[in-house]
């Protein structure tokens, strides 16, 4: 039998403190106070004071209010009956839907084994040329979206859950605004994907603690799947919210601050998430696509830039597409190999001339003299850009190297392309032969 603590220590912010022995840290507790009981997470031992962050904030309670310590951390429910439901940052459900208490899961467990994970070998299709093409996604790959304030990031989320070709979508909303959870409910309900998804959102008048526990919440039910033998795709939003998240609960615990005021951990805490995507032998896998908004702009804020060591690559999100320059998906080789002859030529041929369009559209600004093959590239970038680089497209891989040719064709001639005599003579547009 748990024991109950009648006296509160004291009350900074929505952090209490309370003396309690055999505690250990991410114990969850129960707050009960005139207004009810609230849900509170430990977040500091030292010695027996114990400080713990109240879900639904300290207004309210008082010190001599009541703490009923449950003897473990946060729990997730785990089972098929989780599909199409939406739940908040404690996992209570938002869909008013029963609430889930079946083969709880404990949530914030370590990561996988290396040497029990497979290198990642299957691709990720999306139905977006600029991934499957350019920057392929990998099974198990872990990778960050990297933008700014105002990108349609959530727009592109929504677009990958809609068509990423896997078993299972686990959205996980940090500090989203209530409007943006309301486009990815209707977006999914609408293009029936919600049947296979899952949602985690806190949004931002929740309480601040929720946002921290929704990456954990997400990762551990797409652990669950993926042992099952699902191929699950986890999308986060916005990695930027749960730092943030951090940084406050770490100034009201007065830690010493690291740089621009977030915690010294803030790297080992973003790895631990990160670091959940794998792929199990005879099994399935987890794959984690996280938004990461930089403020100004700024790559070498602490956010971004711890994220830049712990993931495998980035997408940069400007001007609403996917930039080819700055985009890197560091595994696409292990898989663009195996898709078609000519993916790998075509995609730097087209990446090449495009960097040549960027150098003849800054002539043409400056007011030099455009020559004929200044315009073509310009033709050819415009092309790219509409055709290929706006996110509303949505092709197969396959139709997207055939589109690739047909701009090139367009265009240029075989010869002024660069590629390959071999590959131009196989995949080169018929109609274009005279070219």
């Amino acid at each position: 039998m748990r024991k109950v603590y009648s006296r509160i220590e004291s009350i900074a912010g929505n952090v209490i403190t309370v003396s309690a022995e055999n505690i250990k840290y991410g114990d969850l507790a129960e707050v009960r106070s005139s207004h009810g009981t609230s849900l509170a997470n430990v977040i500091r031992l030292e010695g027996q004071t114990v400080s713990l962050q109240v879900f639904a904030g300290s207004r309210g309670i008082s010190t001599g209010d009541e703490v009923r310590f449950l003897g473990h951390p946060m729990q997730v429910s785990f089972s098929d009956n989780l599909l199409g439901r939406i739940f908040d940052g404690s996992g209570k459900p938002r869909d008013n839907g029963p609430s889930l208490t079946e083969n709880m899961k404990e949530i914030g467990g370590p990561s996988v084994n290396p040497a029990k994970r497979i290198i990642p070998r299957n691709m990720v299709r999306t139905g977006i040329p600029m991934i499957d093409i350019f920057n392929s996604l990998v099974e198990s790959q872990k990778l960050p979206i990297f933008s700014v304030s105002g990108e349609p990031y959530n727009q592109l989320l929504a677009r990958i859950a809609m068509q990423a070709e896997v078993d299972m979508i686990i959205l996980g909303g940090i500090g989203l605004k209530y409007d943006d959870y309301l486009f990815f409910k209707e977006t999914l309900e609408g293009g029936g994907a919600l049947s296979r998804a899952i949602f985690f959102v806190h949004t931002a008048s929740d309480p601040i603690v929720e946002g921290l526990l929704v990456p954990d919440m997400a990762l551990a039910v797409a652990e669950g799947f993926a042992l099952k033998g699902k191929k699950v795709l986890v999308l986060l939003t916005d990695m930027t919210n749960f730092a943030d998240a951090m940084k406050e609960i770490a100034i009201t615990m007065e830690q010493v601050p690291s740089n621009r005021g977030y915690p010294g951990d803030l790297y080992s805490q973003l790895a631990a998430r990160y670091e959940k995507a794998v792929d199990f032998e005879g099994s399935g896998s987890i794959t984690i696509l996280a938004v990461t908004t930089m403020p100004g702009d700024d790559v070498t804020h602490p956010v971004p830039d711890n994220t830049g060591y712990i993931t495998e690559g980035q997408y940069y999100l400007k001007n609403g597409r996917i930039e080819p320059f700055g985009s890197l998906s560091r595994l696409k080789q292990m898989v663009n190999k195996d898709t078609r002859d000519d993916h790998r030529s075509l995609m730097d041929g087209m990446i090449k001339l495009y960097a040549s369009f960027k150098e003849s559209l800054e002539k043409k600004s400056m007011g030099f003299r455009m020559s004929d093959w200044d315009r073509k590239l310009l033709k050819y970038g415009l092309m790219f850009e509409r055709e290929m680089m706006d996110l509303s497209v949505n092709i197969t891989l396959e139709k997207a190297l055939d589109l690739g040719w047909t701009i090139l064709a367009e265009c240029f001639t075989r010869d002024e392309t660069g590629l390959r005599s071999g590959l131009t003579e196989k995949f080169w547009p018929r109609e274009k032969e005279s070219a």
